[in-house]
């Protein structure tokens, strides 16, 4: 089993930019799909991104593409997301995941981290 932890959160002015980290710990990373989720209080969790287990191939969900970046980087056991022109809309906890297929589907995923609060305000 592998144990991940995001990173990077905090409060952060409209326009502004963040970056979130996951690192994993018992196992790499590198033969999995990787996703961001966000989800807030009374809605469920929704997609944000998905990178396949090489790095060569991404997803976006439509109201974060163009503005955020997910990537793997040269760690194994790490995987980053690129928050720019962040709006307040974007406000949510974040939560990596581990997945079996890069796909916007959370039930694909079966680890994930304990999330970061990322909050945008006006």
């Amino acid at each position: 089993q592998v144990q991940l932890a995001e990173s990077g959160g905090g409060l952060v002015q409209a326009g502004g930019s963040l970056r979130l980290s996951c690192t994993a710990s018992g196992r790499t990373l590198e033969n999995y799909p990787m996703g961001w989720f966000r989800q807030t209080i009374g809605n469920e969790r929704e997609f944000v991104a998905v990178i396949n287990w090489s790095g060569d191939s991404t997803i976006y969900a439509d109201s974060v593409k163009g503005r955020f970046t997910i990537s793997r980087g040269n760690a194994k056991n790490a995987v980053s997301l690129q928050m720019n022109s962040l709006r307040p809309e974007d406000t949510a906890v974040y939560y990596c995941a581990r997945g079996s297929q890069a796909t916007n589907l959370w039930n694909e995923y079966s680890d994930w981290g304990q999330g970061t609060q990322v909050t945008v305000s006006t």
